[in-house]
């Protein structure tokens, strides 16, 4: 009998220790940062996907690669239609004081237009394919009006509000050509700036940034012909070339930087915002604006 109690504790025990090694397994796995095992110097690897909204993740992983002395140069991989204002202008300061340390060479995909050129600038070289989507130099700001709708349901809305600005944008009315041109300002001191940061990270006048940045979008070869871009090739080709001007001869080694592990929500998430970026391309005509009511984005 004793034999029995002593084997059905033994198994108790195995079991919860069993189950706690696992559990620490999978909280190691969804919280902790991964790392690849870097063997010598190499080439650092970025990825941007997707419409820019949070820039958290790749600002980290910027200042890792940042940190990194094993990383000689970073390839930044850029396949977004562009995002929010902030999360692309912090993007873009990250990947500028990257680049004051390291070489950044920049490989644009299939898009990587407004908000997607905007975090390229500051790169030492761009490349794109030929046939890359890129440009769309613009900022959008887009509201919806239901005024008329609620007045055939019979519906009416009321604001209470300390300034006149308040409720600026609110779909119950129409706006006020005051309204309209405060909004304006904002949209041309913001569409300022992205001139600005162009004509600072590609080295050209202003005026002639100006001049393409009207919304217009270029194919990489067009971009080329501009001087928006310094070079056609693949994701490989910019590797090789950071790789060179990292001072590594041969074949350089991939460095990627830590790396949350995604939960299943993330991933969720993730493949939303992917159908959301590959509608607005289909369904917009290659409209690189991310569009999103009552705000603003690149």
């Amino acid at each position: 009998m004793k034999n029995k109690w002593l084997i059905i504790v033994l198994i108790v025990v195995a079991v919860t220790v069993l189950f706690s090694v696992f559990t620490i397994s999978v909280m190691k796995s969804v919280f902790s940062d991964t790392e690849e095992a870097i063997h010598g110097e190499g080439v650092g690897l970025v990825e941007v996907k997707g419409i820019i909204l949070d820039p958290q993740e790749t600002v980290k992983q910027l200042q890792a690669l940042r940190k990194n002395e094993k990383v000689k140069a970073v390839v930044l991989r850029i396949d977004s239609p562009g995002g929010v204002v902030g999360p692309s202008q912090e993007i873009h300061d990250a990947v500028k004081k990257l680049n004051m340390k390291k070489k950044v060479v920049v490989s644009m995909g299939s898009l990587a237009a407004s908000g997607g050129y905007y975090i390229a600038v500051p790169a030492t070289k761009i490349f794109a394919n030929p046939g890359t989507i890129t440009g769309s130099i613009g900022v959008l700001m887009k509201f919806s009006n239901i005024e008329g709708l609620m007045d055939k349901v019979g519906m009416k809305a009321f604001t209470l509000k300390t300034g006149k600005f308040k409720d600026v944008g609110s779909p119950a009315r129409t706006m006020t050509d005051q309204e309209k041109e405060m909004l304006q300002s904002v949209i041309d001191s913001t569409h300022g700036q992205f001139i600005k940061a162009v004509a600072e990270g590609r080295k050209l006048p202003v005026e002639e940034v100006r001049s393409l940045a009207n919304g217009r979008i270029y194919s990489g070869e067009q971009a080329l012909a501009l001087k928006l871009i310094d070079q056609l090739g693949t994701l490989q080709d910019a590797v090789e070339e950071a790789g060179r001007l990292g001072g590594i001869k041969g074949e350089p080694e991939i460095i990627r930087p830590p790396k949350k592990k995604k939960v299943f929500i993330d991933l969720l998430v993730e493949s939303a915002a992917e159908r959301i970026s590959s509608f607005a391309v289909q369904e917009k005509g290659l409209t690189v604006n991310y569009e999103m009511n009552g705000n603003y984005g690149y």
